[in-house]
């Protein structure tokens, strides 16, 4: 690990999928506790925060004037890497000008799914980030609320991919944005149901059938219910569905 401070234009990135890391130039740093926390949200902040607002959601049970000190502490701490990293110079911090955000990037990459047009541009992109978790080992109170937010943009746009995919022919492409998101909820119904139109897409009606009972079976071990007449429609087709449940 390096601990020293980068030389002036050392490219700065944090990452927060899979786990918190702060590299400077080409090497990982070894970053505190309370200094990690501050960067993560100020990573997952639009804008930059006020510093008495930083101190209370970081230091929630902390008196006003001792979380002002330990903020002031992890601000210091942080400076040893460099001024690029925070800017600190007024009443609002926020992550350095040219400070790279592994999330922000996904979260970017997500609206493009979602929200772009279909086109080759959009098909081409790498899902690899999509299929991340955001700080999935922190369980403060604002981390749960953003790694569901990400969490729910980010299967939503894995679905969309998979069906765009399976609907440009690229299935294996297909197959492997339904399953990342099967991952990320085994009882997610609109994920099963991307991975079964895949198998149909292939002629696999046995590996729907499959598909469709692993469903049926998590569903009602887990929750006691039964699948939507939408999902068994899709695996048997509205004449069929009756006779063969």
């Amino acid at each position: 690990m390096r601990s020293s401070a980068p030389g002036q234009g050392s490219r700065v990135q944090v990452n927060l999928l899979d786990g918190f890391e702060l590299s400077i130039g080409e090497a990982a740093v070894a970053v505190p506790s309370t200094a990690q926390r501050l960067l993560a949200y100020l990573a997952l902040s639009s804008r930059p925060v006020l510093r008495v607002r930083l101190a209370g959601v970081l230091w929630l049970k902390t008196p006003e004037d001792r979380a002002c000190a330990n903020l002031r502490s992890a601000l210091w701490r942080l400076r040893r890497f460099g001024a690029g990293v925070v800017d600190a110079s007024g009443e609002r911090v926020c992550l350095g000008r040219e400070v790279q955000v592994d999330v922000r990037g996904a979260i970017d990459l997500a609206r493009r799914v979602l929200d772009g047009p279909v086109d080759e541009e959009v098909l081409d992109v790498d899902p690899a980030p999509l299929c991340r978790d955001l700080l999935p080992d922190w369980y403060d109170d604002w981390v749960l609320l953003e790694r569901e937010h990400y969490r729910q943009l980010r299967l939503h746009a894995l679905e969309a991919l998979c069906d765009r995919y399976t609907r440009s022919g690229r299935l294996a492409l297909a197959m492997e944005a339904g399953l990342a998101s099967l991952a990320a909820e085994p009882l997610r119904e609109s994920a099963h149901r991307a991975v079964i139109s895949v198998h149909l897409a292939e002629g696999n009606v046995a590996e729907a059938l499959r598909q469709y009972r692993i469903y049926r079976g998590l569903l009602q071990e887990h929750l006691g219910l039964e699948p939507s007449s939408q999902i068994e429609e899709l695996v048997y087709g509205r004449a069929e569905m009756e006779t063969i449940r």
